[in-house]
């Protein structure tokens, strides 16, 4: 059993990316676009495997879109180098918040708890699941 913040709610993101799709725009964008949503650590991570290098990113925009889902707020303008897929050790992956999306998901007493990526052949998929006071 696992032990939950008194009256929390747990809310599920998910989302799919068809990683052809993802390859257009690295493509016909470049680096402005990796940049504008990938943090230099995601972009490494992404770079250093030429034949996994799109189905990382298109997980990550996956976990991105997934996350955002999970925290309930709105996306309006927002960062996408504000929310970070880290990997440690082992590979596991998770979602880390930075400003200001960290300090509006303290407020809205919302949380990522967990995150879980996959890809193959052409699609990337991530689920995010997440505690929320309300």
């Amino acid at each position: 059993m696992h032990d939950f913040p008194p009256l929390a709610a747990l809310r599920i993101g998910l989302d799919l990316v068809q990683v052809s799709r993802l390859e257009e725009s690295l493509a016909r964008f470049g680096e402005r676009f990796s940049r504008r949503v990938f943090t230099d650590a995601e972009i490494s991570y992404c770079e250093s495997s030429a034949a996994e290098r799109t189905r990382r990113f298109a997980a990550r925009m996956a976990a991105k879109e997934a996350a955002w889902k999970a925290l309930g707020l709105d996306d309006t303008g927002h960062d996408w180098r504000s929310i970070e897929v880290e990997r440690d050790a082992r590979g596991a992956c998770s979602i880390k918040l930075h400003e200001p999306l960290h300090s509006r998901s303290v407020v809205a007493g919302a949380r990522p708890i967990s995150l879980s990526i996959t890809h193959e052949a052409d699609y990337a998929a991530a689920v995010v699941l997440a505690t929320t006071s309300s």
